[in-house]
C-alpha cells in the first residue's frame, strides 16, 4: 500500500480535488467498494462525507490498528478533519495536513490533547519502528500522568526491558529468528544468516530485529553475529514464544518451548507472515517473518 486517497459523494468531488492537490492523492468517487478497494490500495483516506456514512464504510473493515489506513472525516462544509481510524498511525498527521485549506483538525487521542507524544508519536519522529507494539498501551498511559524517561542505547548493548518499555529500532519490514547450539561460533553464525536472507531475497538493511528466546543471552557467537550484521538482537521470555504457533516441529521441545526460530521471528513481527519457514544450517535455525 502506498498512497493518499480522496473518497468523496459525487457532489462534493470539485472539493474532493482541491482536497487532493494539497495531499498530493488520488480521488475516487464514493460507491459500493470504494473504501474496501482504499484498504486494499492506500495508507491515508480521506472520507469526504458525513462521518456516518465512512464509519459504516470503514467498520467492517478494520483488522489491526498497526496495519489498517489512516481514516480522516472531512464534513462537507469543510470545517473539520477529525481522525477516525488510526490517530496515532498518520491520521492525525493527515488532519493536520489539511489546516492548509483552512479545515480545522479535531484531535481525540489522549496524549495529544494532554500535550504530550504518543510512542508510536516519538517512533514516527525519530523514524524508528516499534518492536513490541504490546508496550504501548501501558505507555502512552503513563505517558498522560507523567514524564516517561527515554533512554538511548547507542550500542552494541543488551537491553533487558519489561512489559511496559517500549523499544523502538531502525525501520524495517522482516524480523529474522535464530535458534543455535550452545557454543556456535559467530562466523557460523553470520553464514547462516546470510544464506537465509539470501533465500529470502531480504536484504540486511530491511532487517528490523533480529530475534531469539532469552536463554541464549549468553551466546557471544550469536550476539557477535548479529553484531558485524549490524543488526539489532531481542530475547524473548518463553511466555512469548509459545504463544505463537510453531509451523515446523522442534526439538526446542526439550527446553520447554514450543520453537525458537519461527515462533521469534513472528512474535516480533508486524504481519505475521512467514517468508522463510525455519532452516538449518549445521548448528544454526533461521526462520524470517514480516
Amino acid at each position: 500500500m502506498t498512497g493518499t486517497v480522496v473518497i468523496a459523494l459525487e457532489r462534493f468531488l470539485p472539493d474532493a480535488r482541491r482536497i487532493a492537490g494539497v495531499l498530493r492523492a488520488e480521488v475516487v468517487p464514493y460507491g459500493p467498494g470504494a473504501f474496501r478497494a482504499a484498504f486494499a490500495g492506500y495508507d491515508r483516506i480521506v472520507a469526504l462525507m458525513s462521518a456516518g456514512i465512512a464509519v459504516r464504510g470503514v467498520a467492517p473493515l478494520l483488522a489491526d490498528k498497526w496495519r489498517d489506513p489512516a481514516v480522516v472525516v472531512v464534513g462537507p462544509d469543510l470545517r473539520y478533519a477529525v481522525p477516525v481510524v488510526g490517530g496515532h498511525h498518520g491520521a492525525n498527521d493527515l488532519a493536520r495536513e489539511l489546516a492548509a485549506l483552512g479545515i480545522e483538525p479535531v484531535i481525540t487521542t489522549a496524549t495529544e490533547t494532554r500535550g504530550r507524544e504518543s510512542v508510536e508519536g516519538l517512533a514516527a519522529r525519530l523514524g524508528r519502528d516499534i518492536v513490541n507494539r504490546d508496550s504501548t498501551r501501558a505507555v502512552n498511559a503513563a505517558v498522560l500522568d507523567a514524564d516517561v524517561p527515554i533512554y538511548a542505547v547507542a550500542g552494541p548493548g543488551i537491553v533487558v526491558a519489561g512489559p511496559g518499555v517500549s523499544l523502538l529500532v531502525r525501520k524495517g519490514e522482516y524480523v529474522v529468528g535464530v535458534g543455535c547450539r550452545k557454543g556456535v561460533p559467530a562466523a557460523d553464525v553470520a553464514e547462516a544468516l546470510r544464506e537465509a536472507l539470501r533465500e529470502a531475497g531480504v536484504a540486511p538493511g530491511e532487517v528490523l530485529v533480529y530475534a531469539t528466546t532469552a536463554k541464549k543471552r549468553g551466546e557471544t557467537g550469536l550476539l557477535s553475529a548479529v553484531e558485524e550484521m549490524g543488526g539489532n538482537l531481542v530475547f524473548l521470555d518463553d511466555e512469548t514464544l509459545n504463544a505463537e504457533e510453531a509451523p515446523s516441529p522442534s526439538r526446542a521441545s526439550l527446553i520447554g518451548l514450543a520453537g525458537v526460530a519461527e515462533p521469534s521471528a513472528l512474535a516480533a513481527s508486524k504481519r505475521k507472515e512467514l517468508v522463510l519457514a525455519k532452516q538449518t544450517y549445521g548448528s544454526v535455525t533461521v526462520a524470517i517473518a514480516r
